[in-house]
């Protein structure tokens, strides 16, 4: 039994379909055909009790047998063609026909009852002395013989051969089998059709499954027909293929531009440590101011390419990347903590801040992460001595700075990675900031937006939290 098992899951899934439609509809038709059997079975010996008790024999044939029994010649009784009738009495003797003597059917109990009058009639099935299976019906009959004289109690059994009916039961029993065996080998044709039929477009997805792993092309898509399971699975798998295709342009587009960043900051490095070589090799000395600006901006571009690597590590995990622990903080704490940091990189700007409790559940780190960024945006576009206004209110947080702002244009573009505005281009930055922010925002359960600020000076990002409960002060 335990070898059956592996034996089906090593053959192909059609034969195992074709072969549980054939074993279930054999299971079927044979239970089908064993009820037909049965009921008919019983019908047919029902049949032939209503016949046997409805027969009665001649008084007369019955006196003769009687008078014949007693001893008598005088007048032989005949036989009955195709029924067995003899006299029973409550001794137990049997009295038959002599031509009929062959087919004596042996006196039960329950005949005996019949003749003792303890019984109103018999019905029940035997072996004839001649090996036939016979139908027995035995009931009382009355007192023979002259007035006055004694013959004792008596009964008459009629007994008919079961093969009346038990040839019919063999007929439809072969009827049956072959049947049953037409309907099996019918169901197992049917079934390996079905399967054949039915798996062809899981055949189809299989075949499309190893030609992407041969070929790795992910612009293969199935065919998709109906809502049935093998249509969500197609659904399923041109969507997973959609969203490898979308994954490795976005792995590709990444690595394309950040090599395109990563080139000016190089060459510019690249640039100034061959001067300070070739000044070292020479001998020519090159003038203290000048030797103090390329070393600043050797620290700048170092900065730069610190700071690019890092975005490019907070962008290396995928979009749908699970965030780390979230917990319940309190965004107006955060955003204190960036304005100290924004108040650093642009002394000369004057930073006012209104800030209403709000509490949120997200990651602290990148959060403060985010909002630095949407503040380092701000100190980065706004003119010397300029001025930035930041409010949190019922779970909004908007930064306006007065710097150019950005054309509406260009808006649907500030979230994409690595994307500048062309007037942005000669400013220290990856790109990638606002990238960040969006990722963090949404992960955070929140939106971002930004949109010229009033009066079409500068730009005001707006950043829209879902509350939490405030968590219990700490004892």
């Amino acid at each position: 039994m335990t070898g059956l098992p592996r034996r089906l899951r090593a053959l192909p899934i059609r034969s195992r379909l074709a072969l549980l439609v054939a074993t279930a509809v054999a299971i079927a038709v044979a239970v089908v055909a064993a009820a037909c059997w049965f009921v008919t079975r019983d019908q047919l010996e029902s049949q032939l009790d209503e016949t046997l008790s409805g027969s009665k024999v001649d008084q007369r044939y019955l006196t003769d047998l009687y008078t014949y029994c007693k001893g008598s010649t005088a007048q032989t009784p005949p036989r009955f063609v195709g029924l067995t009738v003899q006299l029973v009495d409550s001794q137990g003797t049997v009295c038959i026909a002599p031509d009929a003597a062959s087919s004596k059917v042996p006196v039960s109990d329950k005949d005996l009852e019949v003749a003792k009058r303890e019984r109103h009639y018999a019905l029940h099935s035997t072996t004839a002395e001649n090996g036939t299976d016979v139908r027995v019906y035995t009931y009382p009959l009355g007192v023979f013989g002259a007035p006055g004289s004694e013959s004792g109690n008596l009964a008459v059994s009629i007994a008919r051969p079961m093969s009346e009916i038990t040839d019919s039961l063999s007929t439809l029993a072969w009827v049956l089998l072959l049947v049953s065996g037409i309907g099996v080998v019918g169901a197992g044709v049917a079934g390996l059709w079905v399967a054949r039929t039915g798996l062809r477009p899981v055949d189809e997805l299989t075949d499309a499954v190893e030609h992407v792993a041969r070929t790795e092309d992910l612009t293969v898509r199935i065919p998709v027909e109906g809502e049935d399971e093998i249509a969500r699975l197609s659904r399923s798998f041109n969507s997973m293929t959609g969203s490898l295709a979308t994954s490795r342009d976005r792995q590709s587009q990444l690595i394309a531009d950040a090599g395109h960043e990563l080139r000016t900051p190089l060459t510019s490095l690249r640039t100034n440590i061959e001067l300070l070589a070739r000044s070292d090799e020479t001998g020519r000395a090159i003038p203290p101011d000048d030797r103090r600006a390329l070393m600043t901006s050797v620290k700048a571009q170092m900065t730069e390419l610190a700071a690019l690597i890092g975005d490019l590590q907070e962008l290396s995990r995928p979009d749908a990347a699970q965030p780390g622990p979230l917990r319940v903080v309190a965004l107006h704490d955060i955003t204190r903590t960036a304005l100290q940091r924004a108040r650093l990189r642009g002394p000369e700007l004057t930073i006012t801040a209104e800030l209403a409790p709000w509490y949120v559940r997200a990651e602290p780190a990148a959060l403060e992460r985010a909002v630095v960024n949407v503040l380092d945006n701000a100190v980065k576009f706004s003119p010397s001595g300029g001025s930035i206004e930041v409010n949190l209110h019922r779970g909004e947080l908007t930064v306006q700075d007065h710097g150019p702002g950005i054309p509406a244009e260009e808006l649907p573009h500030v979230f994409e990675r690595f994307w500048r505005s062309p007037s942005a281009r000669q400013l220290p930055g990856s790109g990638l900031g606002l990238s960040i922010v969006a990722r963090t925002v949404q992960q955070a359960g929140g939106e971002i937006a930004l949109r010229p600020a009033s009066g079409g000076e500068g730009t005001v990002a707006s950043i829209r939290l879902p509350g939490a409960p405030q968590p219990p002060p700490e004892l």
